[in-house]
């Protein structure tokens, strides 16, 4: 599988010359699977540059998945292009939770006075399938679902292939367990030799004794999860909007300080970052 990212940061889009690294754009992952379909992960800012891409590669049929409803992953769905072209094929899985959900909140963000376009409007042709929360497959991916320690609950996920494991979990919170949220030993076993794991990583150690239980881990605990559970590699995710990139590399070189002598590759993910699987 090949994993891009449109967008890492967390909260709030944020531009300027501090942020020309990393990006940003808030969440949105292209996946393209052996079987060649393309899955989105999320719908924040970093949508609207991937649907201009897409279009430019005469590509029109994708898969949706959402982790949660929090407006940055959710923002930039309005300006996605091929909503508006009737060649475009939506199929929205009922990820995270197995009702109209996906529907109804789509619906609500395109609806005045947020939005003076409705849903109903767009000529893409959208299908909602029934997914979470078993597991389920697009093409020749295995997707799992994993509960997150987030307000207002969510789902981050598994991604496997050809013996390849990609974990996404943002907005995860591993110092304060939410309700249907999991304890840290639990996200230990989840992530467990993980070839790809992209986890929130927001706060600072002091940063977090302000931010505990707002659904964001502090980096050193994200850095310790990969560690424990033998992850080869681990990209610290929803940057803090008013991290700099210069601060940004200070947290990944405190991380790898912290594993020196271990096999783990720790990076900050940043907007057109692309892995192979």
């Amino acid at each position: 599988m090949r994993i891009r990212c449109w967008g890492s940061r967390g909260s709030i889009p944020v531009s300027g010359k501090n942020y020309n690294k990393y990006g940003g754009d808030t969440t949105c992952l292209e996946i393209r699977t052996k079987s060649d379909d393309i899955v989105i992960v999320d719908a924040g800012t970093g949508i609207r540059r991937l649907g201009n891409f897409l279009i430019n590669e005469n590509r029109f049929r994708y898969h949706f998945i959402f982790t949660h409803a929090h407006w940055d992953h959710l923002m930039g769905f309005p300006f996605f292009k091929p909503l508006f072209l009737t060649q475009t094929e939506l199929i929205m899985h009922r990820c995270p939770f197995d009702s109209e959900f996906v529907a109804t909140i789509l619906n609500k963000i395109m609806s005045p006075p947020y939005f003076p376009l409705q849903l109903k409007d767009v000529e893409a042709s959208i299908r909602y399938l029934k997914a979470c929360p078993q597991s389920f497959a697009i093409g020749s991916m295995t997707v799992t679902p994993i509960p997150l320690s987030h307000p207002n609950a969510g789902s981050g996920y598994k991604f496997e292939e050809d013996g390849k494991t990609f974990i996404f979990l943002t907005d995860n919170e591993l110092g304060y367990v939410h309700p249907q949220g999991l304890a840290y030993a639990d996200y230990c076993r989840q992530v467990k030799g993980a070839d790809l794991l992209i986890h929130d990583a927001e706060y600072t150690p002091d940063e977090y004794q302000e931010t505990r239980e707002w659904g964001h881990s502090c980096y050193t605990d994200t850095n310790r999860l990969a560690l424990e559970a033998g992850v080869k590699r681990l990209g610290l995710f929803h940057l803090n909007q008013d991290r700099s990139d210069s601060e940004v590399d200070e947290i990944v070189l405190q991380c790898q300080k912290a594993g020196k002598g271990g096999n783990l590759d720790v990076f900050a993910v940043g907007s057109d970052m692309v892995f192979d699987l």
